[in-house]
């Protein structure tokens, strides 16, 4: 019942109805995948359309599908314009009622055409409620506040604004053909050059925000509930209502409908008033006594239908915004009962009333998932409990760190106290009974939590059956970090001493195993390359694991096997583990490795494991297929010396063959020899006596040498337990001689330079650090590395933003032990007070203490009820901007071993080339605060920045599992193959088949979707089809506004492919003000000097020289030339199509001797790059002949004036405006769309990816051969990027581990 409860139905039904049934696109499924065709008719039974007649409106027909359930109907027609007034209402088919939860196609008779009757029904007090709540929600549907507050998963979108409405209306409105004087110039602070970065822009006020006012007031009645002999006569509830002409009216809400009475504010009398009109629904009563609200409900519902659905259907997750503008506080029955309640709005519609989570999360874990209908009802049913249990979680811990919630041990001190609240268990992240005094104490507690979450998704993901975890929700908010988790049945009536089955509750002294968790984790071994190994406990006896000590197995009451504390899952660092006697390899010791760190609790990730094994794997293979030609040559040496280090100890076993590492083979000159060494390793692991022994030999070396631990078999394992304090003794394996750690960095800065991979802010920067495996802790050492680096200069971008991270990170570790200390009453002061110290060029801030505002008569010297930690609640406000800026050097230093040069803000901005405004955004995500949205002086040295009314709001920071849609996944990588392999109908199909499922398993929104809608709407570009385009990618931006965040990096992309499709449809001020947008936020989030502001720059200089503002065009053209010569080096392709660029403007202004003069710097680099014959020097050398004919045509003409004076006779001269098809042409080219990228791996950077297709040549060399990529089908002449030199120009750039 839960799982289709979803909202987003209803907005499946409207995309529905504008889509024509769509084709199978499973036919072209891999022969592997068990889809057959009945699995797939049952996901796409074709819709009919039925008859609605609801009392008072025309009849209308509504498009519906056989799997929808009835409730679904109910949902569209609450949300339709003309019945979305009615709550209370059951749906009949000749006479007979519904059920609210049957499918349509189990309901007897109903098929096309059939009639459905709306009917009312009575209310009952919970119908009524759903009501009132119901018609709010309307009066509030254009008001954003719960987007700035963070609530009930709503969320910013600003794209409307720019584009003025929807952008299917390309028919009625093309403004750009006639060339309407179109106004393309943009404000100042977004021309290049400019040193401002205002803030106010990011989020500009939207027209329809100034809501029409439909009613001053709607709260609940004083007089509330009923009295019994009311009761009796059918009163449910009172409402309060005052009109917008000031007549206030008291309600009754009563089975039969909702009429006036007679009571006033004090005086009780609940028989009905004049006009004694009944209404069956609350709208129509207001309507007819209050014009106003008839005529404004009316258009905002017109407005609030307008809209695009994905602007106001609700996120799965929430997306808190840093900025919000000043607000109105306004009353609000309904926020105001939801404070007070426990229970979620939503759960009014679950019987039981609080939910029992963990059984939610198990139970949906056990559906069954033989076919695809059932995997499909199963992920959906776990996405969706995820997403509800992370908001009751975030919501509870808020609570709980509020003190709004009373402890299970409160007598205990704060930090050592639990809390359970609405079936959640939280704890705070302290050391309690100095349970990690080995590890680090509070520290080693703080990252506990973040890790176990890790291993919990890692479990999660591997998704063995019968092995259950916990939910679990890890929220840091106002500088405590909470852990909330599910609760196993029965865990809190009994001794953790009994429950705890497998694992060890004293980190390894007293240590227990069990054959059924052994079996069971043993299925997740291979996966998560863990070793089954022996440890040690106290007495000295051997006990077998197949986990980290610490992780626990406890059978709950309803007999499921649990596991939790998965805090080591993976191996530790030993680059942050000092261990006496223990030698690292060179390369380690070099970098200052092992550092002692603040917790021992450092693990490896998982992404670099899996690459290590998969680097391992190759080595493997070539090294067996080397020896199998030397047998076959007759010259077997000793192998053993193929490989420096030396074997490690390791227990041998025979193992199942390998898995998925063996199928993906190495191509290339060993290719056949690599063929016959997987079959080879495949008969030996099978035990076959067929194998001959000499061949036996050959896998026994290569295993030997790569330091697998079955000599028959691939197969690389890793101990979690290895040097954990206390006696772990067994068999631990080390990495043979050398550090994944080391080798990752370097593969790192390597895609950087090559910029196949681009950050733009922090989190981005964090994401592919973390996509290549390599931890956050290592950020000093990547910094070292990149100035270290021979193109330092290319890396510019990078080394800033990881500075910016840097001190951001340095200060929010400062930031939450200050906050520690805040009572709730100071927290403004003491969050301005910071952000002063940290941002504001103000020599001496001074915080203002919260006590001045009111003086209470008798000062309490002992308050009972202390924040957990809390000392001297006024500590904080003797901070200073010296004090602050020196412990973050500190903090800098001792965690990420690097040396910041600078002693003030200021300092920091000149030396690093930072900007005040990106680090106050970085602090602002990283910590939750909320800020007002004004232009800050950051560098008045007479006042502070911030003062406490600049702070608005504090919200947590959440960390969750996220679940992932994988069959949708899979047809998703299918159709990308095809794609790479030029059937882009095919590939098209199953793209959209792919966009079917993931809705289907995460509703409307989702990350995920986001990337999906991008393709799909690239190749639709590609084949011609620009409405489709247009259509796909605004609901690509609007979702990447809402799900990533208004400013996010991908967001920034997704507004420049916009707006190239609104220039292919001839939008062209619409695709100007996208652009401008897109450069504004860039402007915010980075500065001007990053390699994709040149890409951007290109595009908006092409669109403006289309519209023949050739002055203003150069300005960005040669702004994007000189930052491509930056990045690229002044002799790449990039720089040379830039230059064409610029001089292809000045042939446009008749400046000649200008555009010579780039078009030969261009004529050269191709030269040199290509040389003579390639197509690009020719056009070029042609190009020039044609500009220097113009040039002495010009000079003709000017002699000819000077010698004749007025009377001469001059020939018109030709001064083209550019062509819009050659704008397009060329933006194209500069886009990279003529090809289509072949990376299935980072669909956020696609377009970044394809445009820098010559950056990876040096890669592709590296690698082995790369797949040529395919010209797509419309193909438009010339592109200066690709020519015959580089058949590898759209070779996939992903590294080893990095799929997906």
């Amino acid at each position: 019942m839960l799982l289709n409860g979803d909202c987003p139905e209803s907005l499946k039904q409207e995309e529905r109805a504008a889509e024509p049934p769509r084709e199978n696109g499973l036919d072209e499924a891999e022969p592997g995948d068990e889809t057959t065709g009945q699995e797939v008719i049952v996901i796409q039974d074709t819709g009919f359309s039925v008859k609605i007649l609801a009392p008072g409106i025309e009849p209308f027909s509504l498009q519906v599908s056989p799997q929808e359930m009835v409730q679904e109907i109910h949902q569209v027609l609450m949300d339709r314009e003309d019945t979305c007034h009615r709550t209370c209402f059951s749906l009949h088919l000749d006479g007979n009622m519904l059920d609210h939860f049957s499918e349509l196609r189990s309901v007897e008779g109903l098929q096309e055409g059939s009639v459905l009757r709306v009917v009312e029904e009575p209310y009952t007090v919970r119908e009524a409620r759903i009501h009132v709540r119901h018609v709010r929600d309307l009066l509030k549907s254009l008001d954003p506040s719960d987007a700035f507050n963070g609530v009930d998963c709503n969320s910013l979108s600003f794209l409307s604004v720019f584009t003025d409405g929807d952008l299917g209306d390309s028919g009625k409105r093309k403004k750009g053909l006639e060339m309407d004087p179109i106004d393309c110039t943009p404000p100042e602070y977004i021309l290049p050059g400019s040193r401002e970065r205002p803030l106010c822009p990011l989020q500009p006020q939207n027209r329809d925000w100034k809501p029409l006012q439909c009613l001053k007031v709607l709260t609940m009645s004083g007089w509330n509930p009923p009295p019994g002999n009311r009761k009796m006569h059918g009163d449910l509830m009172y409402l309060f209502v005052i009109t917008a002409e000031d007549r206030q009216v008291s309600i009754t809400a009563s089975t039969r409908g909702f009429y006036l009475n007679q009571s006033t504010a004090y005086h009780f009398n609940p028989k009905p008033a004049s006009p004694r009109f009944l209404s069956h629904s609350l709208v129509e009563l207001l309507n007819q006594i209050s014009p106003t609200f008839k005529k404004n409900f009316a258009v905002l519902q017109k407005k609030r239908v307008q809209r695009h659905p994905f602007e106001r259907i609700a996120t799965p997750f929430q997306v808190y915004s840093w900025t919000a503008p000043q607000a109105e506080h306004a009353m609000d029955c309904v926020r105001a009962e939801d404070a007070y309640t426990s229970r979620l709005g939503y759960e009014e519609h679950i019987p039981g009333q609080t939910r029992d989570w963990n059984e939610e999360l198990q139970t949906t874990r056990e559906l069954p998932r033989k076919n695809l209908p059932e995997r499909l009802l199963r992920e959906r049913a776990i996405f969706k409990v995820h997403s509800d249990f992370t908001a009751a979680a975030t919501r509870g811990a808020m609570a709980v760190i509020d003190g709004n919630v009373m402890a299970i041990n409160p007598s205990e001190e704060t930090k050592m106290q639990m809390f359970i609240w609405n079936n959640i268990f939280f704890s705070l992240g302290f050391d309690v009974r100095d349970h990690y005094k080995d590890f680090g104490g509070d520290v080693a507690a703080y990252v506990a939590p973040t890790n176990d979450l890790n291993g919990v998704r890692t479990y999660n993901a591997v998704d063995v059956e019968g092995l259950y975890t916990l939910g679990t929700v890890v929220v840091d908010y106002r500088g405590y970090r909470v852990t909330a988790q599910s609760i196993i049945p029965g865990i809190l009536e009994r001794d953790q001493e009994q429950s705890v089955i497998y694992g060890s509750i004293d980190f390894g002294k007293t240590v227990v195993s069990h054959p059924r968790y052994l079996e069971l984790l043993e299925r997740t071994s291979r996966p998560l390359k863990i070793l089954r190994h022996r440890v040690l406990n106290d007495r000295d006896e051997e006990v077998e694991l197949c986990s980290s000590v610490e992780c626990k197995g406890i059978i709950g009451n309803d007999g499921r096997h649990y596991i939790l504390d998965l805090l080591r899952t993976f191996p530790p660092d030993l680059n942050f583990l000092p261990v006496p006697g223990e030698e690292l390899p060179e390369e380690c010791t070099r970098a200052g490795f092992p550092r002692a760190h603040r917790h021992k609790l450092c693990c490896l990730r998982q992404e670099l494991v899996d690459a290590f094994v998969e680097h391992r794997y190759l080595l493997f293979m070539k090294l067996a297929a080397l020896q199998l030609m030397q047998q076959k040559a007759g010259k077997l040496e000793n192998p053993t010396s193929l490989e420096n280090g030396g074997p490690p100890s390791s227990e041998s076993k025979p193992e199942d063959p390998p898995g998925p590492e063996a199928e993906r083979e190495e191509e290339g000159s060993t290719a056949s020899g690599l063929a016959k060494v997987k079959e080879l390793a495949e008969t030996i692991a099978a035990d076959d006596s067929t194998a001959d022994p000499r061949s036996r030999e050959v896998i026994r070396n290569a295993c030997k040498a790569v330091g697998s631990i079955s000599s028959t078999a691939f197969d690389i394992r890793f101990n979690p337990d290895i040097f954990s304090p206390g006696k772990c003794g067994g068999w631990a394996r080390v990495l043979p001689g050398e550090d994944p750690g080391g080798w990752r960095l370097r593969c790192q800065v390597k895609d950087c330079t090559e910029h196949a991979v681009l950050p733009m802010d922090g989190a981005t920067l964090a994401e592919v650090m973390r996509q290549r495996g390599i931890n956050m802790r290592y950020l000093g050492k990547v910094l070292d590395l990149v100035l270290r680096s021979p193109a330092r200069d290319q890396l510019d971008h990078i080394y800033k933003i990881g500075i910016g991270e840097l001190i951001t990170r340095s200060a929010k570790h400062i930031f939450k032990t200050y906050l520690q200390g805040v009572e709730l009453s100071g927290l403004s002061a003491a969050i301005s007070h910071f952000l002063n110290c940290f941002l504001s060029s103000y020599p001496n801030p001074v915080a203002h203490l919260p006590a001045d505002e009111l003086v209470s008569k008798k000062r309490n010297k002992r308050r009972k009820n202390r924040p957990p930690g809390a000392a001297d609640n006024t500590a904080w406000a003797v901070m200073t901007p010296q004090e602050l800026w020196k412990n973050i050097c500190q903090e800098a230093k001792n965690y990420y071993d690097f040396s910041l040069e600078c002693e003030s803000v200021d300092q920091a901005v000149e030396t690093y080339g930072l900007q005040k405004i990106t680090l106050l955004r970085e602090i602002s995500l990283k910590t939750g605060i909320q800020i007002l949205l004004k232009e800050y002086s950051f560098d008045s040295r007479h006042k502070p920045a911030f003062t406490e009314e600049d702070v608005l709001n504090i919200f947590p920071v959440v960390k969750h599992v996220n679940p992932k849609a994988s069959d949708a996944f899979h047809f998703f990588q299918s159709g990308q193959a095809k794609v790479q392999q030029g059937f882009l109908k095919e590939g098209c199909e199953l793209i959209n088949e792919a966009l079917n499922l993931f809705n289907n398993v995460y509703g409307a929104m989702h990350v995920e979707i986001c990337a999906c809608l991008r393709l799909l709407a690239r190749l639709h570009y590609i084949m011609g089809d620009y409405t489709e385009a247009l259509s796909n990618q605004q609901k690509a931006v609007l979702m990447s506004e809402r799900v990533m965040g208004i400013e996010h990096p991908n967001t920034i992309q997704e507004y420049m492919h916009l707006a190239l499709y609104c220039f292919a449809s001839s939008q062209l001020s619409t695709a100007l003000s996208l652009l401008y947008r897109a450069r504004y936020l860039m402007l915010l989030v980075f500065g001007e000097d990053h390699p994709e502001m040149a890409l951007l720059d290109n595009n908006i200089g092409l669109v403006l020289h289309g519209v023949m503002e050739y002055d203003l065009s150069l300005r960005f053209l040669e702004n994007a030339l000189a930052v491509s010569t930056k990045y690229h080096g002044p002799k790449a392709l990039k720089v040379a199509l830039s230059h064409h660029l610029v001089a292809r403007v000045y042939e446009s202004k008749a400046e000649f001797r200008s555009a010579l003069q780039h078009e030969k710097e261009g004529y050269t680099i191709y030269k040199s790059q290509l040389g003579e014959d390639h197509e690009k020097t020719k056009e070029s050398s042609e190009y020039l002949k044609c500009l220097t004919q113009q040039a002495v045509a010009l000079q003709r003409t000017m002699n000819e004036i000077y010698r004749n004076g007025s009377s001469a006779n001059i020939p018109p001269l030709k001064f083209t405006a550019p062509s819009m098809a050659s704008v397009l042409e060329q933006l194209n080219v500069i886009n990279g769309i003529l090809f289509i990228p072949l990376s299935q791996k980072d669909l956020e950077n696609l377009k970044a990816e394809v445009a820098r297709r010559h950056q990876l040549q040096e890669a592709s060399r590296n690698r082995d051969r790369a797949e040529e990529p395919m010209a797509t089908e419309p193909e438009p002449a010339g592109d200066p990027e690709d020519g015959g030199s580089q058949p590898q120009a759209a070779k996939d750039p992903s590294s080893p581990g990095l799929q997906g």
